[in-house]
């Protein structure tokens, strides 16, 4: 199989760490180059501890979950003799509590929107049975426990 690999680094300033007055700004790198920006969220660390600009790990993880989804539907969907011109997304994902008190991305609904190209689009029910088979080959859905919400919405 292949690995997959980031490098995460943070540094500590001048502030009080022991005290927990300490930004959470941190840097990503990946294995192609790309380094971004990352941080707390700001619903989670006071402001003056983050960088809203950032990106969060719970955008990241909603992100990844998009991601992984829209890659698998077009690999469907083509293998399906379908040919898609765009698709976007806009994809939430929701923090919730626990019973034991820990919080957890509990479920991340994706919303889907395909512009179809050339040809006889999918109906609303082939279009819903390609994102569900999507679904299910999707690596990234298949690692998490979070409940994962896929409501299409029609071009």
């Amino acid at each position: 199989m292949s690995i997959h690999t980031a490098t995460i680094t943070w540094q500590a300033g001048a502030q009080g760490f022991r005290r927990g007055r300490f930004s959470r700004v941190h840097r990503w790198q990946f294995d192609g180059g790309l380094e971004v920006t990352a941080a707390a969220a700001p619903s989670v660390i006071p402001a003056q501890w983050t960088d809203a600009a950032a990106i969060d790990p719970e955008e990241a993880f909603v992100a990844a979950i998009a991601s992984c989804h829209m890659m698998s539907f077009l690999h469907v969907a083509n293998r399906a003799g379908f040919e898609v011109t765009r698709y976007d997304d806009t994809a939430v994902g929701h923090l919730a509590q626990r019973d034991d008190g820990e919080r957890w991305i509990a479920r991340v609904e994706l919303e889907p929107r395909v512009t179809w190209g050339e040809g006889e689009p999918p109906d609303a029910a082939a279009e819903a049975a390609l994102h569900e088979h999507a679904h299910t080959i999707c690596f990234i859905a298949n690692s998490v426990a979070s409940e994962i919400v896929i409501t299409p919405r029609r071009a």
